[in-house]
């Protein structure tokens, strides 16, 4: 049950969105608006405020390095599985690997290591690492999809962090953080506001979705789903946990954080890019939802051999 406790909100709040956009009573374009709003405003107030608390010494450690490379590892094999066997352009298969890999390490990670590890410092420092590093390459890969010439491709990355409201809240958040400047409260309540409406629009969202669908996938996208979620369930957390076994030597309580961490499912941020760059939304929505449900089983079966 402490494991279990962790997906209630999640859940709740995605049923109540199904039932919003099933009565359509925000009307039909209630889901575009609230997905661009996520990204636009809540999210980028959310990353602010949690990374210009943060202490970036936090990912120099063994673990982190651990589930640092575990994720990359993991994301390296879906990008190349999306473009040699699914036959992905750049951008989905980016938003396929990241549903493969990117993991809920925030508002699902962080209530579980609470229940079950009483200290969710190595879940907040692994949340660090993937919104400072792999947050901006995946919006990079993304983003290169919309230019043309390698002069456009250049520019266009140059001027992302002006563009994109996600990487210069995270930009800005990292500079207060590593000058220690303490913001007043005047400032940081509206900004926390605001931030607290990132996980339940997100999720409120992604329950919208669930509505849209008229056709079921074919073949080949049901076996990119099932691909995808058995990286994200079954392949990070093995690799997790050889990686920490056998080439950090790591064990006990350290061991279960790491493998742990790697094996929570997919975040809701896959579905809300993908949303923002117009992409295919139905991938990262069934791999959020899937992955959600199985870690369930998952995550208790390591706790019952790791705790």
């Amino acid at each position: 049950m402490t494991v279990l406790s962790g997906f209630l909100p999640i859940w709740v709040i995605t049923a109540v969105g199904w039932a919003a956009g099933r009565t359509q009573v925000l009307g039909t374009q209630a889901q575009s608006v609230l997905g661009r709003f996520a990204f636009t405003f809540a999210m980028p107030a959310l990353l602010f405020l949690t990374l210009s608390r943060s202490q970036v010494s936090d990912l120099v450690s063994p673990g982190v390095a651990v589930f640092a490379l575990s994720l990359v590892l993991v994301f390296s094999l879906g990008l190349l599985l999306g473009r040699r066997v699914f036959r992905r352009r750049r951008a989905d298969r980016t938003i396929g690997a990241m549903a493969g890999a990117y993991v809920n390490s925030a508002n699902l990670g962080i209530p579980i290591a609470v229940h079950v590890l009483d200290d969710a410092s190595f879940f907040i420092a692994a949340a660090l690492f993937q919104t400072l590093f792999v947050t901006p390459v995946i919006l990079v890969l993304i983003d290169l999809d919309a230019g043309s010439g390698a002069r456009d491709r250049r520019r266009r990355i140059l001027r992302l962090p002006l563009r994109n409201p996600i990487i210069a809240a995270s930009a800005a958040g990292v500079t207060v953080a590593l000058l220690g400047w303490r913001l007043p409260d005047q400032l940081i309540t509206p900004v926390q506001m605001l931030g607290g409406a990132a996980v339940p629009a997100a999720l409120f969202a992604l329950g919208m979705s669930l509505t849209t669908r008229a056709d079921g996938p074919d073949t080949t996208a049901r076996t990119e789903r099932r691909v995808l979620v058995a990286l994200k369930i079954v392949v990070q957390p093995l690799v997790a946990y050889v990686l920490a076994r056998w080439v950090f030597g790591l064990g006990g309580h350290e061991l279960y954080a790491v493998v742990l961490c790697a094996g929570l499912p997919t975040a809701q941020n896959a579905f809300i890019f993908a949303s923002e760059y117009r992409l295919n939304t139905e991938l990262p929505r069934d791999a959020i939802l899937l992955s959600t449900l199985l870690s369930m089983a998952s995550l208790s079966l390591i706790t019952w051999l790791l705790a």
